[in-house]
């Protein structure tokens, strides 16, 4: 199910809106729903820093706050890198700018109900493009998506692959699946090999790396200066 997040500070915007896609979702047979919705920018981040699902965010530019739509979707992006945004605004100048932040579409207000209907359709035909792979872990042909793997970790003999729902573990090494994993797997420590689309948060300082679960793991001195460059190329960091 994709989970649609709305932030407008209009209140009547904001609840005609979530009725409008409840409305497409119903006649069109979508798997999703409008989980939250709010008026600020800082209630959004909140949310979002608190692992509630936010697959489509549906964000207002103008917001009457100390953050505009274009903040909230620079500070979403480094929580969320593969989220769709979705900007909402009645100034057409802004449409160029909000193309920076990855957007999926732009919809002047006021929104009707067809322009809607139609970012709706192409964002489903997206994301059902989207092929899930997966990573066989043992010969009793265990396999784990590997989108949802947020590290791997060596324990002794065995590997676990930490997901938010459980850990999975075989007995095999690093060597066997390094080679194997998809290049969004980095080696951070000599203990693991974290998954990037899955880091919450890097204190390069420490040397901490926080999950979307809020579960840490350490850099290891020998991999921290490979492994930053990486963070590097993927906009971690400017």
């Amino acid at each position: 199910m994709l989970s649609f997040v709305i932030c407008d500070d209009n209140l009547n915007i904001l609840d005609r809106l979530a009725k409008m896609l409840e409305s497409i979702f119903t006649k069109n047979n979508y798997d999703a729903s409008v989980v939250y919705k709010c008026d600020n920018a800082d209630d959004i981040l909140k949310y979002i820093d608190d692992n509630n699902p936010a697959d489509v965010l549906m964000l207002d530019i103008n917001l009457k706050s100390s953050k505009s739509g274009l903040d909230l979707a620079e500070e979403i992006r480094k929580r969320k890198n593969n989220a769709y945004i979705i900007f909402t605004t009645g100034h057409l100048e802004y449409a160029m700018v909000a193309y920076k932040y990855k957007t999926f579409d732009y919809l002047p207000k006021p929104i009707t109900m067809d322009r809607l209907e139609d970012t709706i359709h192409r964002l489903f035909n997206d994301a059902n493009e989207v092929t899930k792979k997966y990573i066989k872990i043992d010969n009793k042909n265990t396999i784990i998506d590997e989108a949802e793997v947020q590290y791997v970790k060596r324990d002794g003999m065995k590997l676990v692959f930490h997901t938010s729902s459980r850990d999975y573990d075989t007995y095999s090494s690093f060597n066997k699946f390094q080679d194997k994993l998809p290049e969004t797997y980095v080696r951070c420590h000599k203990s693991f090999i974290v998954n990037v689309n899955q880091i919450k948060n890097v204190e390069p300082v420490s040397g901490i790396i926080t999950f979307m679960d809020n579960n840490t793991c350490d850099i290891g001195p020998k991999y921290k200066k490979d492994f930053m460059e990486v963070l590097k190329n993927y906009g971690y960091f400017k």
